[in-house]
């Protein structure tokens, strides 16, 4: 049989997948929503997914007064991922809504009927000037994350966070020598304030120069400033807990470190290695877990980069609002301190400790740093000194607190927090 489905099709499967199953992409990745289409249309259904969900509210506020009702799922993620197309991606009309009305005539009985509808919705919508599209407000995160955000930071920066999230996100490199100028140069790139490259150009990884040869790998450039912090030395023996997929890792041994990687899942450390391997770098890699695991002698240093509810990566993953919830926080908070505790157990005396989590919650970040302190009285958190890192982003307690609406001209970052402990003795 032909093959009749099309990156706009998989992509409306995608939203839906999202916003009425809630299944996160990953998911759906897993359960191979891409393998109907080639390496180029799987891209493409992805940039239209992501962009899409970046854009649910004002794509919502062009749909609402030209339907009566809400239509199912299916025909409503169609209809979302059309208006997305057109006005934010200036996708021709014709193209757009010609599909979209084929996309429904082939959903069999449940679904043609609504093709005169999605016919006349997305002509009207197209309609839509570009720039009063652009000029709506952002997509708003949930509630329950949307509160707790406003109670920390205030109402302007979770706006301002909230436009971050929409304007999506850049690639990031960390270059493996350290030369983020050289790098930026070769591959028409910006070298950040902080060390990372960032490509803002639509690039296909594996085409750049230098992966083949692993002179860069795919970081954040909020994700690479733990192991900065740490600052490990040539010959420190180090621990990096929860390492997979690795880029923490990959910078502690480009600095000569004797690394030991831990993580729990064998298939995210397979990843690990296969980064190891393609950027030419060493690490001893176990799987285990670190609440159950003990090392051989203590180490130098340790970075934990705790689980976390990953509230501060939504401008690289637009389906996490839609699919989490404040459930479970509590038990994320209770292992996050359990694992504190346990690698602070790993450290030599007078060693170091670096804690991160990429959210956005002071419960995942400033507090549990602080309540290290309270239990550990031998222990003290050290401000961070780091290039291109500004004063303000240092928190009351010590700890560097990042957020996405910072560097608003350099097209934002991650939200991440980072606290180094040392112990005293």
């Amino acid at each position: 049989m032909r093959n009749t489905q099309t990156a706009r099709s998989v992509a409306a499967r995608l939203v839906a997948g999202v916003l009425h199953d809630r299944l996160t992409l990953a998911d759906q990745f897993a359960r191979g929503a891409l393998e109907p289409l080639d390496p180029a249309g799987r891209a493409r259904a992805q940039r239209l997914a992501l962009l899409t969900l970046r854009r649910v509210g004002p794509v919502d506020r062009v749909l609402k007064p030209l339907l009566r009702k809400a239509p199912p799922p299916p025909v409503h993620a169609i209809l979302r991922v059309a208006v997305a197309e057109m006005l934010a991606e200036g996708g021709e009309p014709h193209g757009v809504v010609s599909e979209a009305v084929a996309q429904v005539r082939a959903g069999g009985r449940k679904l043609e009927g609504f093709a005169g509808m999605v016919n006349a919705v997305l002509r009207r919508a197209s309609e839509t000037p570009a720039a009063d599209f652009a000029a709506l407000p952002p997509q708003e995160l949930p509630g329950w994350l949307r509160g707790r955000l406003m109670s920390a930071w205030g109402k302007p920066a979770t706006r301002a966070m909230e436009a971050a999230h929409a304007a999506g996100a850049g690639l990031d490199l960390t270059p493996r020598d350290g030369d983020a100028a050289a790098l930026a140069a070769r591959l028409g790139g910006v070298a950040l304030p902080t060390g990372s490259v960032r490509i803002t150009a639509r690039a296909q990884v594996s085409d750049l120069p230098g992966y083949e040869s692993g002179d860069w790998w795919v970081q954040d450039a909020a994700a690479a400033l733990p192991a900065a912090v740490l600052c490990a030395r040539r010959g420190e023996r180090v621990l990096d807990l929860c390492a997979a997929p690795g880029g923490k890792t990959l910078q502690l041994a480009a600095a000569g470190a004797s690394v030991t990687a831990l993580d729990l899942s064998e298939s995210r450390m397979n990843r690990l290695r296969q980064n190891l391997a393609r950027c030419r770098l060493g690490a001893e890699t176990v799987v285990a877990d670190a609440l159950d695991w003990m090392p051989a002698q203590p180490f130098d240093a340790v970075l934990l980069d705790a689980p976390c509810s990953a509230t501060g990566t939504i401008r690289r993953h637009p389906d996490l609002p839609f699919v989490r919830d404040p459930g479970g926080l509590k038990e994320i908070f209770g292992l996050q301190a359990a694992l504190l505790d346990r690698a602070l157990g790993f450290l030599k005396p007078g060693g170091r400790l670096v804690y991160s989590t990429c959210s956005l919650l002071p419960e995942e970040g400033e507090r549990q740093a602080s309540a290290a302190l309270e239990r550990h009285p031998d222990l003290r958190i050290e401000q961070p000194e780091l290039q291109g890192t500004d004063p303000a982003w240092i928190s009351p307690e010590g700890g560097l607190r990042l957020r996405p609406d910072f560097w608003p001209d350099l097209g934002a970052l991650d939200g991440f927090y980072i606290a180094l402990l040392r112990h005293s003795g």
